[in-house]
């Protein structure tokens, strides 16, 4: 499964200029945990509640670009789930924008890798399983529970 096929598309994003406090409104209003952090039309860098939250009184005064992480960690739409949950494992982030020539296109949470997850869409389903009922065939010489072999 790809990137692509799980991303969010709608992207929330924030100038890197705007004050902390807002962006950290904006996520409360919202109910998200991370925008994505831009220049002009230049994405550079994250802003997660965990960042915005740890500032304690000092909010007021500080910038998106003063407590984002940059450069931001990205994704492609054709990379693998396993590829973008190896990366967010590894550097121990909660989110990856989504690029694709330079353009933002999404967003892939962790939220977003748990949903599929929880509906088991990471592997395609196979047919009906049966329910062998009595016992299976019998097995010669095979070794069974403490060395006794089976005949």
């Amino acid at each position: 499964m790809r990137v692509q096929e799980v991303m969010t598309r709608a992207v929330e994003t924030v100038s890197a200029a705007e004050s902390a406090e807002n962006a950290r409104q904006r996520m409360r209003t919202n109910r998200i945990h991370h925008l994505v952090a831009t220049r002009g039309s230049q994405v550079v860098g994250v802003v997660s509640a965990r960042d915005l939250d740890s500032l304690g009184s000092f909010r007021q005064v500080q910038t998106v670009e003063d407590v984002m992480a940059s450069p931001p960690v990205t994704a492609t739409p054709e990379m693998t789930l396993r590829q973008a949950a190896n990366l967010l494992r590894g550097r121990t982030i909660g989110c990856l924008p989504v690029m694709d020539g330079g353009k933002l296109v999404g967003i892939l949470t962790i939220t977003d890798l748990l949903e599929v997850i929880g509906r088991g869409m990471d592997r395609p389903a196979a047919g009906e399983r049966r329910v062998m009922k009595g016992r299976g065939p019998r097995r010669k010489n095979v070794v069974g529970h403490k060395g006794f072999v089976a005949h």
